[in-house]
């Protein structure tokens, strides 16, 4: 299944076992539009640095979890660059109108014909097909 990963959902299953273990499924081609994967790398850090912080995770503990996060968003999911989806910006923007930060992941899963996998309500309705994590999780496991 073909996957334009929403990241903030990405972030999210990242420092969770089960998130980690769905991104690792074999049965699972994820896609991350370039500027998401360097929002989701800058907020990986600032919440490993917060539960430092809080101390819930140890420093050593923090960092191994970060590398875990982050060497599996450089092994298990493809970077498209701009250039390739940005044809599609003008539409994804119609697409998104509440949150037009997004247009990257829309016009990405357009390009691609792909779905989203998202917890975001905005996604709904942008004429992709969505995916939440519970539901991808019924249907891989």
């Amino acid at each position: 299944m073909r996957l334009v990963v929403d990241t903030n959902v990405l972030v999210a299953e990242l420092l969770r076992k089960r998130g980690r273990a769905l991104i690792n499924s074999q049965s699972l081609e994820l896609f991350l539009a370039e500027k998401m994967k360097n929002e989701a790398q800058y907020e990986l850090q600032k919440r490993v640095s917060i539960r430092v912080n809080k101390g819930n995770l140890t420093p050593e503990q923090g960092q191994f979890q970060l590398e875990v996060a982050l060497g599996l968003i450089n092994n298990r999911i493809t970077t498209v660059p701009l250039s390739y989806y940005q044809s599609f910006e003008a539409e994804a923007r119609k697409r998104i109108p509440r949150d037009p930060n997004d247009w990257e992941t829309v016009a990405l899963a357009l390009t691609l014909s792909a779905a989203i996998w998202t917890e975001d309500y905005d996604f709904f309705g942008c004429g992709c097909p969505t995916w939440t994590t519970q539901t991808l999780l019924l249907q891989i496991n």
